[in-house]
């Protein structure tokens, strides 16, 4: 299966970028297609939704995160949590690669696809803080996001990007349930669109 790995962060000592590693080695380790996307190498504009005069659009890694994102099986989407709300940066990811617009020839990237969630908070109490995200993607996009994630604060890690016993243990259950998934919906033969 083909799964796309996206981390969002834009911090230099991100641990929502050492779960999204370790994810993607997990799937690499079963066999599966991963392809792996950072904000902090492979970074995007400012969402400004123009098309053409150097708009958000007309960047060069817009169009790599839109094929990740449409092409995946299943997508594990790597986030901060900060002040109890998702990093800018997802949701400058999911504006760019969710827009549609018929007339303009933009379909989004988002629509049916499984997403499984591995949030890096600061307080063990945030661990909901990416739900109202999680739950736009299910309503505007019909995605069918993953109840098994992943919600690690600082004292989880052993060291930089060795997660402690608990953690490891987590991580490959959240990772297997969403390869579960994502293998349970494959093959579906509708895709969905805005409706009016």
């Amino acid at each position: 299966m083909k799964f796309t790995v996206l981390s969002t962060s834009l911090d230099p000592e991100s641990r929502s970028a050492w779960l999204c590693t370790l994810a993607a080695a997990q799937l690499r380790a079963q066999g599966h297609e991963v392809t792996f996307l950072d904000l902090r190498t492979d970074p995007l504009p400012p969402f400004d939704n123009v098309q053409g005069a150097g708009g958000c659009y007309d960047h060069p890694n817009a169009a790599r995160y839109h094929a990740a994102v449409a092409g995946a099986d299943g997508v594990f989407l790597g986030v901060p949590v900060y002040n109890w709300g998702l990093g800018s940066g997802a949701k400058a990811l999911v504006e760019l690669t969710g827009s549609s617009d018929e007339a303009r020839g933009l379909h989004g990237a988002w629509f049916d696809r499984p997403v499984t969630f591995l949030v890096s908070g600061g307080l063990d109490h945030g661990y909901l803080s990416h739900g109202a995200f999680a739950f736009g993607l299910m309503v505007d996009f019909r995605c069918v996001v993953n109840p098994h994630f992943v919600y690690a604060t600082s004292a989880h890690w052993d060291a930089p990007g060795v997660p402690g016993e608990w953690l490891r243990a987590r991580l490959a259950r959240t990772v297997d349930r969403g390869v579960d998934l994502s293998e349970r919906l494959s093959g579906r033969d509708y895709a969905s669109a805005w409706e009016l």
